[in-house]
Order: C-alpha cells, then sequence, then structure tokens
C-alpha cells in the first residue's frame, strides 16, 4: 500500500494557439511512474527545474517519465502520442542498456535512442526518447492522433533508468510544458500549463521498498529483483528502499515490525542531493530465531518536516 504527499499542479490550460498534450506514457503518474526530471531553467551551469527544485540537470530540454525499476520496462508501458501530427522522424534500432562511458563511441551523439519526432501546426515539435529497441510502431510519415501507442519505454541511448523523455519545441526553441511562459515561481504550482489535465508533480518520494535477507546490490534494487519472496526465521531480516529526488536535510525512515510488535526503527538524515538512491535496515535473527508470522515495514521520506512520501509492505514467515 503506497500514500503520498504531492505538490499540487492546479494547471489552467494554456492559449488555444498553444499545444495541447496528453500524457506521454500508460501509466499511473505517481503509482506506477513518477517524473524523474524536468527541462532546466538556470542558464548558468548550475540546474533549476521550474518550482526552483533539483528534479533536473544542466541543459536538459524536456520531462523524464521514469518507471520504478527494469522489471516495470520488461513487462511493458506504452509510450503514447501527446498532441496529433505528423510522424518527421523514428529510430527503432538501439539496444536497451543502462549508459556506461564506455558505450560513448556506440552512442555516437546519438542520446535520445530509439524514438519518434512528431511535427505540429504552428511551429511546433514533440520528441519521444530512449524507447525500447524494436517496439516502435509508426513510420516517417504516418500522420498520428492523440493516444496511439508509438512503442514502450526502454533504455536505450544515454541514460541511467528506464523511461520516455519528452521535449516540446516551437520554432526549435525549448518549451517546458509545465511553465511554457517561463514564468518561475519558486515553490509555487504552475498556473499556466501545455496539459491538458492538471499533472501531479512530486518534488522527491520512495519509488520501491521490500524485506530481504541482506542489504541488496543497488543494481538488484533499480532491476526490481531485491525483495525476497520469503525469510528463514534465522536469517537477518532487512528491509530497503529505493528514492528519488532527495535534498540535503531530507530523512528517510526505516521501520518494521513483527508478530509480537516493533523490532526496528531508524532515521537517516541525508547529507546530499541524488536523483536516485537507496537504503537499508535491518536485524540479526534472535538466537530462539524470528518468530513465525506477519511482519510489516513501512517507510517514510520527510523534507523540513513534512511527509513527502510512504509506503508500507509485509512478508510472512513460516
Amino acid at each position: 500500500m503506497r500514500s503520498f504527499a504531492l505538490l499540487i499542479t492546479c494547471a489552467a490550460p494554456a492559449a488555444a494557439q498553444d499545444l495541447q498534450l496528453d500524457l506521454p506514457i500508460d501509466c499511473n503518474l505517481g503509482e506506477t511512474c513518477y517524473i524523474q526530471n524536468y527541462v532546466d531553467h538556470d542558464p548558468s551551469e548550475a540546474a533549476s527545474d521550474f518550482q526552483c527544485g533539483s528534479l533536473t540537470y544542466d541543459t536538459h530540454k524536456g520531462t523524464d517519465f521514469g518507471l520504478p525499476s527494469l522489471a516495470a520496462m520488461d513487462v511493458g508501458v506504452d509510450v503514447l502520442v501527446s498532441a496529433a501530427g505528423t510522424v518527421r522522424g523514428v529510430r527503432n534500432n538501439m539496444r536497451d542498456v543502462l549508459y556506461t562511458p564506455d558505450l560513448e563511441a556506440e552512442i555516437n551523439g546519438r542520446d535520445c535512442g530509439n524514438g519518434v519526432v512528431i511535427a505540429h501546426e504552428d511551429g511546433w515539435e514533440t520528441q519521444y526518447c530512449h524507447m525500447k529497441e524494436g517496439s516502435i510502431t509508426v513510420l516517417s510519415g504516418d500522420d498520428v492522433e492523440v493516444g496511439d501507442v508509438l512503442g514502450q519505454v526502454g533504455l536505450s541511448g544515454r541514460t541511467q533508468f528506464p523511461h520516455v523523455h519528452i521535449s516540446v519545441r516551437r520554432d526549435g526553441a525549448v518549451v517546458d510544458p509545465f511553465a511554457p511562459d517561463r514564468q518561475i515561481a519558486c515553490g509555487e504550482p504552475a498556473t499556466d500549463t501545455l496539459w491538458n489535465l492538471p499533472i501531479d508533480t512530486q518534488a522527491g518520494g520512495l519509488l520501491n521498498i521490500g524485506f530481504a535477507d541482506t542489504v541488496p546490490e543497488y543494481a538488484s534494487v533499480k532491476a526490481g529483483t531485491a525483495s525476497a519472496q520469503s525469510l528463514t526465521q534465522d536469517a537477518p531480516i532487512v528491509l530497503w528502499a529505493f528514492a528519488f529526488g532527495s535534498r540535503v536535510g531530507d530523512t528517510i525512515s526505516i521501520s518494521f515490525d513483527g508478530p509480537d510488535g516493533p523490532l526496528f526503527q531508524t532515521d537517516d538524515v541525508l547529507d546530499r542531493q541524488q536523483a536516485l538512491l537507496m537504503r537499508a535496515g535491518g536485524l540479526n535473527p534472535p538466537d530462539a530465531g524470528w518468530l513465525a508470522g506477519t511482519y510489516s515495514g513501512v517507510v517514510v521520506h520527510t523534507r523540513d518536516g513534512v511527509e513527502l512520501d510512504r509506503q508500507t509492505t509485509t512478508i510472512t514467515l513460516p
């Protein structure tokens, strides 16, 4: 079960001459997908999103709708047409792999990976990037409508996590769909966007949590394979958390209870800003072993005394 606090984007539709956008991904935002990065509004070598936050990086030119794990990508999540138009370009043959510097020659300027460019009226253009190899269903010259399937979310190009990156441009200039007029109010929700419906934005939070019998490898957490299906009475109990968008001073609180009450609690105050991060805590078994029954875990992400996100999970020991 999951609950979370959101910064609500009380979005008014953009002016009639502006492009209107639907979500470019078939998911439940805040549940099965999330926004990892926004357009960078800071012209310096620093970076700032449309709310003066940290969910972006220097020169980032789009919005990244991410999946919580590689396992979710493998199941298949569709990329959807956000606005009707005509396909002007397609790439569909780059492999899905986590970017490392030794892949630079292979990428060779094709940072977008597999993707689609769609032209719209009045000089507007959208570009979809990092799609799954071989999944793209359209060809250059095709006319597409809102909600049509373009392909699936992938891991192609220069990326460290599965997501679809959507860039919006007008006459070649980057436009942030959350702040098309570039009027930024720090910490305030957007009041004029290109989105057809209001989008709930979350300035950091939890992607997944789970029980294990050891602190899992970060790679397995990102892959979505870190959770144990069962635990034994003589093995350690570890509760891990996978989070995004941390800031200095945030707290990740990890706790779990056993059949006879509370067992473990830790509050980790974060000392650096991270796009993605993992935390874990746990206990070795008592001499007599763990009691049989249900064990309940809770992870809470807090910022400035306000709960950003909370996830719960359970596991049963025989």
